[in-house]
Formats: structure tokens, C-alpha cells, sequence
């Protein structure tokens, strides 16, 4: 364990893509499988709370921090293997890397996950997804540690994947890598079509503030920006923190917001859209710590 590179005390407002969040009284950041298993074992026989990482891209941390052991994957463990049709990479390499890779290798498919700005492993967890496309429908198999102590592969249909959800977190299991099969391309006309995205992304999302995307999951049969635009609700505050005018479904970091701020508008939204459409907004950004 000590050779492992680790950071005492370390703000989680330098991990997470809304630039808030005390401090984890320990963050590793493991550079292979080995010290990944390492880590969890040690973890799992101390009884520490612990929690694995990748961008930080879906994480709302307590200003309060984590009393317990993070485990960052992005950045390291970040190896993206290119054979065939097929894509192998680890859990921390980020969603933009792996799409860009595969449209230089000629493979197509991904581009939809070109400005998600999680890392795979994430993706894998939530399925993640965006215009039309989700990781699942790539996924030949997930390779993840099991509780016991295991690495094995799962198929697509294992993991039993749904929107934005899958089994992995419920099985306590930690994903190490995925294995996607993409289709023979156009490189051209997939970087033309990545280029669009990432236009429209621009055009409707307040990409030039600290956020985690979107915040809240697609209620069947509605959108929750437009529910939450319905309620009145953009431009709504708590502290420097507010729900962006651009897009609705967005709750942005104007600058200077704490987790606080967010978790207590997260909350009004909910109420107010609960209140007065009767229907019930979950998030996709997941609380970590204590926001009592």
C-alpha cells in the first residue's frame, strides 16, 4: 500500500466537475489493477467507507467532505487498445479519448459520446448516453472486481442495462475496463458528425460554467428541462448556484457555490416541479457525504 501514490485530505473541488466538495481524508490514485485490487482489499477488510471515481463528471460531494478512501481511476488507468472493430479500454479513460481514437482508427458509433466528459467507467455504471446513442449498444463485455476478489468479464446482457442504470452498483461490483464493438466508418463523415454534436452541445448547453451535465434524469413521457422551464424555474438560485437560462435541466456553478447551495436547489426544483406537474424528478448526479 505505500507505495501507492495517495493525497491526505484532499478537496474533492479539484475532482469533480462541479468544482465544489470538502475534503476525502484519503484519495489513491492507482496506476494499474494490481494496486486498484490492492486498495479495495485493503478497504474492504478495514471496514473504511470507500468510494471509486473516475472524472468526477456525476459526483456531488459534501462541502463537509468524505470520511473515507476515494479511488481515483481517470487519468492512470487510462489505456485504450484499438483491434479490429473492437475498442478495449480501462475504466479511466475519458469518453472524448476513446470516441476520438476510434474515429482515427476509421470506426464509427461513438460519436455521440464525444462531449460526455465522464470517463468509461462511469459511463458503463449509468449508461451513459446522449442524442439518440448509450454505451450498451456497443458493449461486447465489462471487465469488473468483484466483491470477493474476482476480475471477471460480463456480457451486455448481464449487467442488465436500462436508461441510465445498470446492475453494477447494486452487485457492489467496481469496473476495471470495457470491451465496445463499433461498425467500419467514415472518418470524415464521423468527425463531420462529432463536430455537429458538440455544435448543438454548445448551442443549448452552459458548457462554460462548472456543472455535472445534466442533473436530472428523463422522466418517462416528459423532458425535465422543460418541465422544470414550465415551473418558472430557470434563473432560480441558492447562493452561486442556479439553474442555467440556457438549459433547464442544468444546475450550474456561477462562481463561488457550494455543495450546499446546489444540493438546496436540486431540492426547490424538485419540490416545485413535484408540486405543481405531479411529477417526480431524480437526479442522475449522485449525492456523496453528509448534506444534513
Amino acid at each position: 500500500m505505500e507505495e501507492i501514490e495517495r493525497l491526505q485530505n484532499e478537496p474533492m473541488r479539484n475532482h469533480t466537475t462541479f468544482k465544489t466538495g470538502g475534503p476525502a481524508d484519503t484519495l489513491y490514485l492507482p496506476k494499474n489493477v494490481s494496486e486498484i485490487t490492492c486498495v479495495i482489499e485493503h478497504v474492504r477488510k478495514t471496514g473504511v467507507p470507500w468510494l471509486v471515481m473516475g472524472r468526477g463528471s456525476n459526483l456531488l460531494v459534501s462541502d463537509k467532505g468524505f470520511s473515507g478512501v476515494v479511488i481515483k481511476l481517470a487519468e492512470r488507468l487510462a489505456v485504450i487498445h484499438i483491434e479490429g472493430n473492437t475498442v478495449y479500454a480501462d475504466a479511466g479513460a475519458s469518453l472524448r479519448d476513446i470516441t476520438a481514437r476510434s474515429i482515427d482508427a476509421g470506426l464509427s458509433g461513438l460519436e455521440f459520446a464525444g462531449g460526455i466528459p465522464g470517463a468509461l467507467g462511469g459511463g458503463v455504471c449509468m449508461n451513459a448516453g446522449a442524442y439518440g446513442g448509450e454505451l450498451k449498444d456497443f458493449i461486447t463485455f465489462v471487465r469488473v472486481l468483484t466483491p470477493k476478489g474476482e476480475i471477471k468479464d460480463l456480457s451486455s446482457a448481464e449487467l442488465h442495462f436500462s436508461y441510465r442504470k445498470s446492475i453494477i452498483p447494486e452487485e457492489d461490483l467496481v469496473v476495471l475496463g470495457a470491451a465496445l464493438r463499433l461498425s467500419k466508418g467514415d472518418r470524415n463523415a464521423s468527425l463531420k458528425l462529432l463536430a455537429d454534436l458538440n455544435q448543438r452541445r454548445r448551442d443549448c448547453q452552459p458548457l462554460k460554467y462548472p456543472s455535472a451535465g445534466s442533473t436530472f434524469k428523463r422522466p418517462p413521457g416528459h423532458f425535465a428541462g422543460t418541465l422544470i422551464e414550465q415551473c418558472g424555474l430557470k434563473g432560480c438560485a441558492a447562493g452561486g448556484a442556479m439553474v442555467s437560462y440556457k438549459h433547464a435541466g442544468f444546475i450550474i456553478n456561477t462562481g463561488g457555490a457550494t455543495s450546499a447551495d446546489i444540493y438546496a436547489l436540486i431540492r426547490r426544483v424538485q419540490d416545485e416541479v413535484l408540486k405543481k406537474t405531479g411529477v417526480a424528478l431524480q437526479t442522475e448526479v449522485k449525492m456523496i457525504g453528509d448534506f444534513s
